[in-house]
């Protein structure tokens, strides 16, 4: 069993989720949330930032920690067990770029109930639950500032 950790971020500019869409070979088709491998000498949280401006373009800065998603697969070699660190994002605008070399195809912002439909993996849905929570109670609280 090999362990790999990644990092990724549940990016929201004014209550919209940005999701990216990969198809890969058509085989590994669907919407996703932003995320990535930690690079050698590199934070959790650099990478969620790295990682979402690789694969969308969108320079967000973290709000906060939101959790840990766990899963298992297999590649023809080996059993992976990862762990992806999720942060709650913000970004300032809707500008969005899919990463073209990582088989994304689209990207772009959604609302809430929209992104959790359209997300692929349930790991994921659960992670954009509690990230909105988050969002929406600091929004409450008048604690979600966009930066001037």
């Amino acid at each position: 069993m090999i362990e790999a950790v990644s990092c990724g971020g549940v990016v929201i500019f004014r209550g919209k989720i940005l999701l990216l869409y990969k198809n890969y070979r058509n085989k590994y088709e669907g919407w996703v949330l932003p995320k990535g491998t930690v690079e050698p000498g590199e934070e959790h949280p650099q990478t969620a930032t790295r990682e979402v401006r690789e694969e969308t373009g969108v320079d967000a800065r973290i709000i906060k920690y939101v959790g840990k998603s766990q899963y298992t697969f297999t590649v023809p070699e080996d059993v992976i067990e990862k762990d992806v660190h999720w942060y709650l994002m913000m970004a300032d605008s809707y500008y969005s770029k899919p990463q073209r070399e990582e088989y994304f195809l689209d990207s772009g912002y959604y609302k809430y109930h929209e992104a959790y439909h359209l997300l692929k993996f349930p790991n994921e849905k659960q992670i954009l639950e509690k990230a909105y929570g988050e969002y929406t109670e600091m929004k409450r609280n008048n604690l979600w500032k966009n930066r001037a």
